[in-house]
């Protein structure tokens, strides 16, 4: 943990609903299964890219949202502006809670200028990328001036948070304040071995100014995964009993 100040969330969010589980599996039979087996230690889902090509997509948001749970639609919309204005217009109207833009401005605003109820959470440096592979990609700035930047730009054309790595949400907290969602994924709780490269524990993206963190595979992997996610939701418990 660092010894700067704390810059854990005061947003109005029960703490059972911080944690985003990753529903990243190839079939909807099997998502609905894993929804099944997790029970009400997870309340909030995201669903991504493998999910949208099984089929069934939104078959399975509207029997989550049916079952009172929380979605995440994370298809980081990339295209023509007004072609990801028509996508993100598709969203409204089904209670779902948040979902992902890259891009400009142009494209950015274009999403928020469709979102209706839905958040708009714009991507900003994937937690698989360092600054190595930044450099590789003609950006010329560290991870944390590149998420800065790009988080400053998406709020002013009016999105409602954005997605970054634990380890750049002190920046983004102290640079750009409280009045945004951070949502954090690449959360490890134990030793990391895969290809997250930029990651923290969930003590530590909380107190580094999260809102919400998004778990996957430590939870799907693990021998028992609703043991897991319980044993996430008990520490987010803790971080915010205080």
């Amino acid at each position: 943990m660092s010894s700067l100040p704390s810059l854990l969330s005061s947003k109005d969010i029960a703490p059972s609903e911080r944690l985003i589980f990753a529903l990243d599996v190839p079939t909807t039979d099997e998502a609905r299964r894993l929804v099944g087996r997790l029970g009400d230690a997870v309340r909030f889902y995201k669903l991504g890219l493998e999910l949208s090509m099984a089929g069934g997509y939104f078959e399975l948001v509207d029997d989550l949202i049916a079952q009172d749970k929380m979605v995440f639609v994370d298809l980081k919309f990339f295209d023509v502006p007004q072609t990801v204005q028509r996508a993100v217009a598709r969203l409204d109207g089904r209670g779902i809670s948040f979902t992902t833009v890259h891009g400009n401005e142009n494209i950015l605003e274009a999403a928020c200028s469709a979102k209706g109820d839905v958040k708009i959470l714009a991507v900003t440096v994937l937690t698989s990328l360092d600054e190595g592979d930044l450099r590789d990609l003609g950006f010329q700035c560290s991870p944390k001036e590149l998420v800065l930047s790009r988080a400053r730009r998406a709020l002013a054309v009016g999105c409602d948070g954005v997605v970054s790595s634990g380890l750049e949400a002190p920046e983004l907290r102290r640079g750009l304040g409280e009045n945004f969602l951070v949502v954090t994924p690449g959360i490890r709780p134990v030793a990391n071995v895969d290809d997250q490269k930029r990651t923290v524990n969930v003590e530590q993206a909380f107190h580094n100014g999260a809102d919400y963190i998004v778990v996957g595979r430590p939870i799907k992997e693990a021998p028992d995964p609703r043991a897991a996610a319980e044993a996430i939701q008990q520490t987010i418990a803790g971080v915010f009993s205080g």
